[in-house]
């Protein structure tokens, strides 16, 4: 997958999209819920995120304390050590990854910790969640790391214009 051509696409579009975004939170269709669900399965049946991986490798999630609690006893760590080994707190005192890309990403692009995986990880990229219209401005930047959602958003414009 040409993950730098999707960039493209999406920095070229970012400007439509915005505005599309805009338009769809100022007057959401009744039905809204129901297409961003549909669109979100048609379009992760065309694209296999474990040929991209690209917000794994560029995106480092938040983690809850019940993310980390479980992780944890998953990789058979303390919390200590799981926490003095991965993590740091940003300035938003946020704990995020120390580096990037996520030291759970194995070589062929899978996740060593798929059934465990943080919230953020789990629900990533938001194209299905309820109420989608609310999180324009990560939509956004989803489409500039995550061919899905570019399509996911180039599929939805097609759909209600």
């Amino acid at each position: 997958m040409n993950i730098e051509h999707y960039r493209d696409l999406a920095l070229q579009k970012q400007k439509v999209h915005k505005q599309f975004l805009a338009a769809l939170k100022k007057k959401p269709p009744k039905n809204l819920d129901k297409i961003t669900r549909e669109l979100h399965d048609e379009v992760f049946a065309e694209i296999d995120c474990t040929q991209c991986a690209n917000c794994c490798k560029s995106l480092g999630p938040l983690f809850t304390e019940a993310d980390i609690e479980r992780i944890a006893k998953f990789t058979r760590m303390t919390l200590a050590n799981f926490e003095a080994d991965f993590l740091q707190v940003d300035e938003d005192n946020d704990k995020i990854f120390k580096e990037m890309p996520c030291p759970f990403l194995g070589g062929d692009n899978l996740c060593d910790i798929y059934e465990v995986r943080p919230k953020a990880c789990r629900e990533f990229p938001h194209t299905d969640r309820k109420k989608f219209y609310q999180i324009n401005n990560l939509t956004i930047k989803n489409t500039l790391t995550c061919p899905a959602t570019y399509l996911f958003v180039e599929k939805l414009r097609a759909e209600l214009s």
